[in-house]
């Protein structure tokens, strides 16, 4: 198991994916794409989603890239599995439908993007080196649609994101800090806290930075369960 791991953290390895779509064009289509990348090596393909499960479990990539609405098993089931068991591996969910409801289950099983089949193929392959190296992008259109934000912050208020066994050094945000995360709370995009706040989407994106490092924490969304775990602030059925 360790050698398997050592692998997956050498930078100067190309990006291992394995794609996981029911139709055949589409699976043709991205692969395409993907062999333009000289940095990105396709390593399997999967047309349903208990064979997309065992190829990931088996082969390990980087990332895995999947669709929502799998045959046998949905890509949503397969995402919250590989998250569980390897996590390590950045999640690409794909949808032919953007419905909020797929995306409050995509960003609630783990992945790191959420992407409409149709995207422009610079987008997926971003995507895919994004969620290689860590990022969740899916926050970005999670806070840019206030009803799903409100519907994560909810959920994830009532889950123990953080175990008893979890510990995080205890560093005061600022004043200012707090006002930024109250709003985002709120589900608020970092434009919209620039104009509620009269200051520049960059310094808000600045503060963000900030607030991440402090709490040792990966996106905004962990931000924000943390501060309302630690009542720094309201969540979004407790606003006024």
């Amino acid at each position: 198991m360790a050698d398997k791991i050592d692998r997956t953290k050498d930078p100067d390895r190309n990006i291992r994916v394995v794609l996981a779509d029911s139709s055949r064009l589409t699976t043709m289509g991205i692969s395409q794409v993907l062999q333009k990348e000289a940095d990105i090596e396709l390593v399997g393909t999967a047309a349903d989603g208990e064979e997309a499960a065992a190829k990931t479990l088996e082969l390990e990539p980087d990332v895995l890239v999947i669709e929502a609405d799998l045959p046998r098993t949905s890509g949503i089931k397969v995402t919250q599995r590989i998250r569980r068991e390897l996590p390590h591996v950045g999640v690409v969910v794909l949808t032919a439908k953007d419905e909020e409801q797929t995306l409050f289950e995509a960003i609630r099983a783990g992945a790191a993007a959420y992407l409409n089949k149709d995207c422009d193929p610079v987008e997926l392959v971003d995507a895919i080196r994004k969620a290689r190296a860590g990022q969740f992008i899916i926050n970005e259109k999670v806070f840019n649609r206030p009803a799903v934000a409100s519907k994560v912050l909810a959920e994830f208020r009532e889950l123990s994101v953080y175990g008893p066994g979890s510990s995080h050094v205890f560093a005061p945000l600022s004043p200012r800090e707090v006002q930024i995360l109250d709003n985002i709370a709120q589900g608020m995009t970092n434009k919209e806290v620039a104009y509620a706040l009269a200051i520049s989407e960059q310094t808000v994106k600045n503060h963000m930075s900030s607030i991440l490092r402090k709490l040792s924490v990966n996106d905004r969304t962990q931000a924000v369960v943390y501060a309302i775990r630690q009542g720094w602030i309201k969540g979004p059925e407790m606003g006024t």
